[in-house]
């Protein structure tokens, strides 16, 4: 028999905040964590501005020289596990470790560790090349980590697709928990790649705003205005557990995972099909999944990301799936405050979701201030809403034409 499985447990580092309160509260407030990069020089770079982590003390979470082994987004995703497992409650010694496994995204991994290795490789050669440089680098080394952290010794792997990556790996944990293979599962994502080379990739793509004389004005979805996406690091986890494991230990239950759906564009390496026909059928398979009607949907939290192509794509793919129920309904985006998390944005943008259910509330999406004529639905541009919030869709698409929708739903026993 397939298990139901829930959410018990939020973790979170973030442009504005650390924790999960301050994440939601700034979120609810329209504040935007963007500002000028600070890590590195950019004067010659087009683009300046991006969401940076403020505040991180690693060893709040692990010791210092635990730490220079790690790559900064493997220290990201150690600190927002270790969030969720505290805000779950779960306690550790009273689990069937064998049966507790992590699955995290990330679309990059250890670049940051990479550029400063083949830095170091080009000018003092290769006797200076660290021994933990690989295990810094590969992206499986975060689950990893975190599965040594807390000795979860089931299902433990990553995934990598771009911007879909942590939504992916949300509903490949779901998946083995509903097959009966685990009873806990920590997942999510994490990215940390604010460093030059990256910032310089998408600067030569001409993916990012370059507003950056106003940075916190720069993330504009679905304004006419809009010149880009604004990059940002962080991580968001989630625990996910089987009802009855959840149930049995008495735990807080946020919602229940109720359905994911899966495609590709097969249509370009960094543009969305024009219509939208890959998100579209990422929704219809998530709306089958979790055997809702369209007008069912309470909310919609977008991928979002400020780009021309990209907002109008996923704006024709919700009206083509919910109909005129898509006019009635609140639908935001979460990157106008806290910039795109690349890999970690799906999980980042269903720990609101989360939130949004255990609320009855949703945030704005700021910046909004000329809508594009073809993107015209409720994007709640006036502030936070209060609204009855029973089920949740999340959108996640990435780079290679990857398409993820995630939907939740109240527990309702």
């Amino acid at each position: 028999m397939e298990k139901r499985v829930v959410i018990t447990g939020l973790g979170v580092l973030s442009p504005v905040g650390n924790t999960i309160d301050a994440y939601w509260d700034a979120l609810t407030a329209g504040k935007s964590g963007i500002g000028p990069v600070t890590r590195f020089d950019v004067t010659d770079f087009n683009a300046k501005i991006a969401g940076e982590v403020k505040d991180f003390d690693v060893t709040a979470y692990v010791d210092k020289k635990a730490a220079r082994r790690m790559d900064l987004s493997e220290q990201y995703a150690i600190a927002a596990s270790d969030q969720a497992i505290k805000d779950s409650k779960l306690d550790l010694e009273a689990l069937d470790l064998d049966r507790c496994g992590v699955v995290i995204g990330s679309g990059i991994g250890g670049i940051s560790t990479f550029e400063d290795t083949h830095t170091k490789l080009l000018k003092s050669g290769p006797s200076r090349v660290s021994p933990f440089f690989i295990p810094m680098m590969i992206i499986d080394m975060c689950p990893g980590l975190v599965s040594i952290q807390y000795g979860f010794r089931g299902p433990n792997f990553a995934t990598v697709s771009a911007c879909a990556s942590s939504s992916h790996a949300i509903t490949d944990a779901y998946h083995i928990i509903k097959r009966g293979e685990a009873d806990v599962m920590i997942t999510g994502g994490t990215e940390a790649t604010l460093v030059p080379s990256s910032l310089a990739g998408f600067c030569a793509a001409k993916a990012l705003s370059t507003r950056n004389d106003d940075p916190t004005a720069a993330s504009r979805p679905f304004d006419v205005d809009r010149d880009g996406f604004v990059m940002g690091e962080g991580a968001g986890m989630i625990v996910m557990e089987s009802l009855e494991h959840a149930q049995a230990r008495g735990a807080k239950i946020y919602a229940e995972f109720t359905g994911a759906g899966m495609t590709g564009d097969a249509h370009h390496m960094t543009a969305p099909h024009p219509e939208g026909h890959g998100a579209k059928r990422a929704i219809e398979l998530a709306l089958k999944h979790a055997n809702l009607k369209p007008e069912q949907i309470d909310y919609v939290n977008t991928h979002g990301t400020s780009t021309g192509l990209g907002d109008i794509a996923e704006t024709k793919a919700i009206k083509a799936t919910l109909g005129d129920h898509a006019y009635k309904i609140p639908i935001n985006s979460t990157k106008s405050m806290i910039g795109h998390l690349l890999g970690a944005a799906g999980a980042m943008e269903f720990i609101a979701c989360l939130k949004s259910i255990e609320t009855q509330k949703v945030h704005p999406t700021i910046n909004l201030e000329n809508p594009d004529p073809e993107c015209d639905l409720d994007y709640v541009a006036e502030g936070a809403r209060d609204t009855k919030v029973s089920h949740i869709l999340s959108n996640s698409f990435g780079f290679g034409g990857h398409n993820v929708s995630l939907i939740a739903s109240k527990f309702e026993g």
